[in-house]
């Protein structure tokens, strides 16, 4: 291992005899954490180099005066050779020793300035006396190259209530009060105060922390009024008769609490006055994006979809308002493992062809070649041709239906593929 040296001398002439001190060969090195000793070197050499002698040389000149002094002077050389991996041992050393003794040490809680209530204030720091390692490594640093190498522990300090950082949060803090955004929802204006929006707020390492369960009511009651995810749809059927929907079903959409929050908070911050409802919402099922905001016809659910009426087992496929296919179908067998579900569902994609996999009822498995694939929930319901079935009856789902999935003839099968398109709405009654 090498060393770096402290020469402790006067300004004399003869001070180039200073340099025999690299002729010492044999020396301990130690590390003391509040004087004790926490780690120590077996004996080893300097090993000082030719280019570690010019630095000497450096050093020597660096303290020349005209005049003779007895002013003592200290010069430190860190060898070119220097043990880093020796330095860095007794640096680990020192790091479990400060963890040992904070082990039943609080640390001490910074004080922080915080949005309330349109007020700002700030909650005072909270002392420790936890050891700051940091301060103990920097010390560390500082005497590396050193032969003997002295730590004084110190505690950690808290950012205090007068510092310039929590001056600069209460600054950033005080720029939300007051504030006003417009959120529009659907062509309808909705007014929130900073008040409205933020329960509470700080400021943190260059970023703002908010809480805004203060929005959730109004929120609530922005659903209650637009939404259609987790409602039953009123509609009117291919035979003409008027009808709601169970809520079951994936179709449809919300205003994402945390999503409202976050665009509402930002608004805010850029000092916006206006936001969009329609970039918050969200949906479920295979789309989490939400289907359906911008469609008002219908009721919800606009004039191109898909309708299955399980009872005359029998489909509609409607585009722009008009029938373009309607066919005999088989649904799921009428029992609670198989049933097709009923609700306002949507065609998460399609797939020609594909291989349908699952488990019959006794257990065993299947995998069913199919041509045409249109998926409407994510336990596996969806429309597909049907080339294995023999009876297509109209009570053939009452003991001898699907797993739930709409089966159709293959002559018709791949009409409807064509006729059905991605998040288009399905309506099973």
């Amino acid at each position: 291992m090498g060393f770096s040296y402290d020469f402790h001398y006067y300004r004399f002439p003869f001070l180039v005899l200073a340099f025999l001190l690299l002729a010492i060969q044999l020396l301990l090195f130690k590390v003391y954490v509040d004087n004790k000793l926490v780690y120590q070197t077996k004996s080893m050499k300097a090993n000082f180099s030719n280019n570690d002698k010019q630095k000497f040389n450096q050093a020597l000149k660096k303290q020349f005066t005209f005049f003779p002094s007895h002013k003592a002077t200290n010069l430190s050389i860190k060898p070119d050779n220097f043990d880093q991996d020796s330095f860095n041992i007794a640096k680990n050393k020192l790091t479990n020793k400060v963890y040992q003794f904070n082990t039943s040490r609080k640390a001490p809680v910074d004080a922080y300035a915080v949005y309330q209530n349109e007020k700002v204030s700030v909650v005072p720091a909270v002392k420790g006396n936890k050891y700051d390692l940091q301060n103990a490594i920097n010390q560390l640093n500082n005497q590396a190259g050193s032969t003997k190498i002295n730590i004084t522990l110190h505690k950690e300090q808290p950012i205090a209530a007068n510092s310039k950082t929590v001056k600069n949060e209460e600054k950033q803090l005080n720029k939300l009060k007051g504030k006003k955004v417009t959120y529009l929802v659907q062509n309808e204006k909705y007014s929130f105060t900073t008040n409205q929006i933020i329960t509470r707020a700080t400021y943190q390492n260059g970023k703002y922390h908010f809480d805004t369960t203060a929005l959730n009511k109004q929120v609530k009651k922005i659903n209650e009024k637009h939404a259609t995810l987790d409602k039953p749809f009123k509609f009117k059927t291919h035979s003409g008769a008027e009808i709601t929907t169970t809520a079951n079903g994936s179709y449809g959409w919300k205003i994402s609490e945390k999503k409202a929050g976050n665009s509402l908070t930002k608004a805010i911050i850029d000092g916006r006055q206006e936001v969009d409802g329609e970039h918050d919402i969200e949906g479920k099922g295979y789309n989490t994006a939400g289907l359906g905001y911008n469609v008002t016809s219908n009721n919800g659910i606009g004039d191109t979809y898909a309708e299955v009426s399980l009872a005359d087992q029998r489909a509609y496929f409607y585009k722009d308002g008009k029938c373009v296919l309607e066919t005999d179908i088989v649904s799921g067998t009428n029992n609670e493992g198989n049933k097709t579900p009923k609700g306002v569902w949507y065609i998460m994609y399609q797939q020609s062809p594909s291989v349908l996999r699952g488990q019959n009822d006794d257990g065993s498995s299947y995998a069913s070649k199919v041509n045409y694939w249109s998926p409407f929930t994510l336990t596996g319901c969806g429309f597909h041709d049907a080339s294995w079935r023999h009876n297509w009856s109209k009570t053939a789902y009452l003991s001898d239906g699907s797993h739930g999935c709409i089966n159709m003839q293959p002559s018709v099968a791949g009409q409807a593929f064509h006729d059905l398109k991605q998040n288009e709405p399905v309506i099973i009654y």
